[in-house]
């Protein structure tokens, strides 16, 4: 549990499974480096804004194309900071920490304060009717055919106003009259309206931003650069990146099988795995770890055998079980299957 969280606001650690790190190894992990934070945030705008130039002075087809794909890949990064600091690990300062993670939120469509509400949910009861996450990664494999489906929507933009809806909390997070359909007995009041004011925020920026483009002859490159991206090649990266982390897998009952980390090639990691979200079997067993933490925590649960049984696959072999037939069933693989 996260010290500086209250009741009604923490992220619970998954105690379902005995085999736990050292009481130290995880107090030296948990530190929280702003050197390190502070890095993932301006690497993240920096690509973003070299991305965006390039293909301001290049307006070619060429150029554009790459650039948005670039794009998407460091939209999602923009994602995973916000989700850092929901965890409340960004900075140790609780403002400067929700303040960053909000930003980084905004900019891309979502709540940070309203997706905190539902990551609990998501964290606190994995796998359970409580968890809002199961419908996007749950009941897979499903064959090729249902998958390709999935992801052509998104890449056509069909899909992205559910994400966004989502990110916004509907129905997940309203008050008295939603709670029978979600229950939110365990959040606090002060969470859910920070999620309120939060969702005005995004909702004004997003508002603003294309009057300015158009207002200053940006108009369309906004839509091209930024918006394209956003509704079309992100959202299949969500999804794909979701069903990696969770789907296809066979036992619910301990955060070592109902989650995976997964092992790819570098590149693959800095598109489709930003700010090692990766490790993801690490991450719900303790989610007080910051995200460049996760690697040694990964060593040192390999060191000590404590990932043997764990979902730990190369992406290669998580892609074939997701994308096999809907009646096929696997056994947990050991550490030793997944290989670089």
């Amino acid at each position: 549990m996260q010290g500086q969280a209250g009741k009604g606001t923490e992220f619970r650690d998954d105690r379902r499974r005995a085999t736990r790190l050292p009481p130290e190894t995880v107090k030296r992990l948990t530190a929280i480096n702003s050197a390190k934070s502070l890095y993932a945030a301006f690497e993240t705008l920096a690509i973003l804004t070299i991305a965006i130039s390039v293909a301001l002075i290049w307006w070619t087809p060429w150029v554009v194309i790459p650039a948005v794909i670039v794009i998407a890949g460091r939209q999602q990064a923009c994602f995973v900071l916000a989700h850092d600091a929901a965890h409340y690990r960004m900075f140790k300062n609780r403002g400067l920490n929700d303040a960053v993670g909000r930003a980084f939120a905004v900019i891309v469509g979502i709540s940070m304060c309203t997706y905190r509400v539902l990551h609990r949910l998501h964290h606190n009861h994995l796998y359970e009717d409580r968890d809002p996450d199961t419908p996007l990664h749950g009941g897979y494999p499903r064959g090729r055919a249902y998958l390709a489906k999935k992801l052509s929507k998104d890449l056509l933009g069909l899909t992205a106003y559910k994400t966004y809806s989502y990110f916004f909390g509907a129905p997940a997070i309203n008050d008295d009259a939603e709670r029978s359909k979600r229950p939110l007995d365990d959040t606090s009041p002060a969470l859910r309206k920070a999620a309120r004011q939060d969702r005005w925020i995004v909702a004004i920026f997003h508002i603003t931003a294309p009057i300015i483009a158009f207002s200053t002859g940006y108009g369309i490159e906004y839509l091209v650069l930024w918006v394209l991206p956003l509704v079309t090649v992100l959202q299949a990266l969500l999804r794909f990146r979701a069903i990696c982390e969770h789907g296809a897998v066979t036992d619910l009952s301990s955060p070592l099988t109902a989650a995976r980390t997964n092992v790819a090639p570098w590149w693959l990691r800095w598109w489709m795995f930003p700010h090692h979200v990766n490790f993801h079997v690490e991450h719900h067993l303790y989610p007080s770890i910051p995200h460049y933490n996760l690697p040694r925590c990964h060593a040192e649960m390999a060191r000590l055998g404590l990932l043997e049984t764990a979902e730990v696959r190369n992406i290669l072999t998580t892609t074939r079980r997701i994308l096999a037939p809907k009646s096929a069933s696997h056994p947990p693989s050991p550490l030793g299957n997944a290989t670089p």
